[in-house]
């Protein structure tokens, strides 16, 4: 039998509610680059937002009273006041804490990206954590016989490969294969309501790559939640009963257009201009240039030994991409346990540039990537390469990147031949979006 949350009927409701870093700079560079792309052109007005948490707490939780519940979380999932939601359930009033799964990086979010994690007890709770990043990545009939409702509170990024929306959508399979309700509480996407890059093709199904929408989809987890339930993206969450506790104050802006604390969702996501390249350099993970792993700036300094820093940045400064700003840089990636291991370049001088976000709104983060593979093959064609056979094809969920740059395709050329498909979902995207 279905166990319905309490005052629930609907299937679909809405609750309203150390590393070697030497940056060099000079003063004229920096005036140049502020000429050329200006300074940060978004409003400033800051809006007072309540996460999904916030809302249920709010509701002193009442929805879960007389529950077991099981919870699919990190350290992400905090109040405004810092507590945890774990910590807030255990101390509800009729609320049964059961179970903890933890995704990606583990439940305190401290585990390296590609580490499987182990099941474990939380030692304030006493509760079980079940891992959802080791032989299994959804929870089994073991994992889940004693719970009524599962709860999925992970802060995201808005990026298609960032894992924690691949781990609900295993966890809306579970609930709809179990007849478990799932509670999504939502929260901010902190890149905002953009979109960019390519639409995963048919057949690149992966943990990177779940579901067939934009690298940049431009909706929080709660509303990607009712999206691939609504378009049945995943087999099996047609039936799911599925609820959004929303949140309250957020109109679809920039992070730091919110008085939310960031806290860093996984080791090397340190600070909100991380979230406005990610999108896009994440996809040197398969290529032969350094990301910044391995150093205090992870997705903000890119490089390689064989750059000459300055042919870079002019190349990329003679582009139609505006709204950020380089410096030139030179860095050593070194091992950082819990963070990076084993960087590409490891011990190596590696030349390149600092990237800061300057615009959120103009720039673009996957096309700055295309353009910046574009300018490398050209400058350095016998230098040039990629970390494996396929290249970026798992991240960018698809051939073609690859194939175009190798065969000598210009930029333009390559974000052309995805622009029909992301205007099909910008129209997907208006059906499903809450926030305005």
């Amino acid at each position: 039998m279905k166990r319905n949350l309490l005052l629930l009927v609907i299937p679909l409701f809405i609750w309203t509610c150390a590393s070697t870093t030497e940056v060099t700079e000079t003063k004229g560079q920096h005036q140049e680059q502020q000429e050329q792309y200006g300074e940060t052109q978004v409003s400033q007005e800051i809006e007072h937002v309540l996460t999904g948490l916030d809302v249920l707490k709010q509701m002193k939780f009442r929805p879960l009273m007389g529950k077991r519940v099981g919870v699919v979380t990190n350290h992400t999932a905090l109040s405004r006041d810092g507590e945890h939601l774990v910590d807030l359930l255990f101390k509800a009033p009729d609320v049964e804490l059961k179970a903890i799964y933890a995704p990606e990086h583990g439940f305190r979010g401290d585990v390296q990206g590609g580490d499987h994690i182990d099941t474990a007890i939380d030692p304030k709770t006493q509760v079980p954590i079940y891992s959802l990043y080791g032989a299994t990545r959804q929870p089994d009939e073991e994992m889940i016989e004693e719970i009524d409702v599962l709860i999925f509170d992970i802060q995201d990024v808005g990026a298609r490969f960032y894992t924690y929306i691949s781990t609900m959508g295993y966890v809306m399979q579970a609930g709809a294969q179990y007849n478990i309700p799932v509670m999504i509480l939502d929260r901010p996407n902190p890149i905002g309501r953009a979109i960019g890059g390519n639409v995963r093709d048919e057949g690149f199904e992966s943990f990177v790559g779940l579901y067939p929408i934009p690298i940049r989809y431009g909706l929080t987890i709660g509303e990607l939640a009712q999206m691939v339930v609504g378009e049945k993206m995943i087999e099996g969450v047609d039936s799911v009963e599925l609820h959004v506790v929303q949140c309250d104050g957020w109109t679809g802006t920039y992070w730091d257009q919110t008085d939310l604390k960031w806290t860093p969702p996984s080791p090397n996501m340190r600070n909100t201009n991380e979230t406005l390249t990610y999108p896009g350099l994440c996809l040197l993970e398969g290529v032969a240039i350094s990301e910044g792993r391995g150093t205090e700036y992870p997705f903000e300094l890119i490089g390689t030994p064989y750059f000459d820093s300055q042919t870079i940045i002019n190349g990329l400064r003679n582009t139609d991409i505006t709204g950020y700003t380089l410096e030139p840089a030179v860095f050593t990636p070194i091992d950082m346990p819990g963070v990076a291991m084993n960087p590409i370049f490891e011990g190596e001088l590696v030349n390149g540039f600092r990237i800061n976000v300057t615009d959120p709104d103009a720039f673009k983060p996957v096309e700055f990537l295309i353009h910046l593979l574009v300018i490398a093959k050209q400058e350095y064609p016998n230098d040039f390469g990629w970390r494996r056979a396929t290249g970026p094809d798992r991240l960018w969920g698809g051939t073609y990147l690859r194939e175009m740059v190798d065969a000598g395709h210009a930029a333009q050329e390559i974000i052309a031949v995805y622009q029909d498909e992301l205007q099909a979902y910008s129209d997907l995207q208006q059906k499903y979006i809450i926030y305005k």
